[in-house]
């Protein structure tokens, strides 16, 4: 089999400028497109950070894999509140109240309650430090290979870190669970006592009056060396989508982490969309063909190939890769498979198609005859002589009858 590489040289599109990502007031970012598993923007993801209050992302998904009943009761007492610091963010919790496990994931979520993410460890594991035992244990098995966890909620510690590229790994595989993207994607809930927690999105945004509606979903954080952090999920153009950063500078009624995630929201929007790399019915291949009435077969591809790209994108990084015959005849049938065509972009594949003959290849007898002209010229010879010969014999034997 021969492999025919070529690289498409399009005509370059119009309208081929794009943005320069905005400048934001986070340190470090990353937005990752779910839909097509891909990082499409980021800056300095592998460097260890204090996340904040994106711990409890980790706490809310260990303790949702240690959950038999969400509707079991804890009752809450004063070893919840043991060692939260006057200005930790709270669900406003109160000893002696009994709430369901599932209340306690909500408040541990929505408004960030730290007294809530203590609830959860004592009760599943006997004590906090268990429970954050358990918490690096899934750490470890989703992958997170640069974060270690001190505590269940965030607050500024040493040696509790982790990296925006363990983060979005956290996140995706927390976003798998239904019951945590069902917690993770709502902006408010009552629990069984009667109190309403909400989303912390809204809590910040109640001074700025922000369009927030494209959050989907999010966890949001604050301390002193994490700076503000959010960590959120939104689509564009029909792609689902995950941004988080770190970093932001805190400044009473700027929350500068609710205007990044907008600003990135808004830049996706207008600079990312599906680019046809190739539009439907281009020829692929020629492939010669012998004795026939056409010349050469055409394979061409029998959709546009299509990819979510930025609107900039570098198109000499898109090829395709035949594989399959090389030359066809008269004697090859309609239905016959040819090979197969791949399509990449930056080397990563995007669709394989197989080729299929869709027509008859006619015979061409005048091709025929001037490719073979000499066999048949010696054959009609022979056959010339094996008559004359035969007809001389029959001569002969009529003459000796008489």
């Amino acid at each position: 089999m021969k492999k025919i590489i070529l690289l498409i040289i399009l005509l370059i599109p119009f309208n081929v400028f794009a943005e320069s990502f905005p400048e934001l007031y986070s340190e470090k970012y990353i937005v990752y497109d779910i839909t097509d598993s891909k990082i499409l923007e980021s800056e300095r993801t592998d460097e260890r950070s204090n996340i904040a209050s994106l711990t409890k992302i980790m706490t809310t998904i260990t303790a949702i894999e240690k959950i038999d009943d969400l509707d079991e009761e804890v009752l809450i007492t004063e070893e919840v509140f043991n060692g939260l610091p006057w200005d930790a963010s709270v669900a406003g919790l109160v000893a002696g109240d009994v709430l369901t496990l599932r209340d306690l994931l909500y408040a541990s979520i929505l408004p960030s309650g730290a007294d809530a993410t203590q609830a959860l460890a004592i009760h599943l594991s006997g004590s906090v430090a268990s429970f954050v035992d358990d918490m690096n244990t899934l750490a470890q098995e989703i992958g997170m290979t640069s974060s270690h966890f001190v505590n269940v909620t965030g607050l500024d510690i040493d040696d509790h870190y982790s990296t925006l590229e363990d983060l979005l790994k956290l996140l995706l595989y927390s976003l798998k669970n239904p019951t945590f993207k069902e917690v993770y994607t709502n902006r408010s809930y009552t629990m069984t006592n009667g109190k309403t927690v909400r989303s912390s999105v809204e809590g910040y945004n109640r001074l700025m009056n922000l369009d927030t509606s494209r959050i989907l979903g999010s966890k949001t954080g604050f301390t002193d060396d994490a700076g503000l952090c959010i960590s959120a999920l939104f689509e564009s153009s029909g792609h689902e989508m995950l941004l988080i950063t770190l970093g932001a500078e805190y400044i009473y009624g700027r929350y500068y982490n609710i205007l990044d995630a907008l600003n990135i929201i808004e830049y996706i929007d207008y600079n990312y969309s599906y680019q046809e790399l190739l539009s439907a019915g281009s020829v692929i291949q020629k492939l010669p063909v012998e004795l026939s009435t056409i010349d050469n077969y055409e394979i061409k591809n029998s959709e546009a190939i299509e990819l979510f790209l930025k609107d900039d994108y570098d198109v000499s990084k898109f090829n395709y890769v035949y594989e399959g015959i090389d030359d066809l005849s008269f004697t090859d049938e309609n239905g016959t498979v040819l090979g197969t065509v791949s399509y990449y972009y930056d080397n990563e594949l995007i669709k394989t198609e197989e080729i299929v003959l869709d027509r008859d290849i006619n015979i061409d007898f005048v091709k025929v005859f001037f490719k073979y002209q000499g066999v048949i010229i010696i054959s009609l010879g022979v056959v010339v002589v094996i008559v004359f010969i035969s007809r001389r014999k029959k001569r002969k034997k009529r003459k000796k009858r008489y």
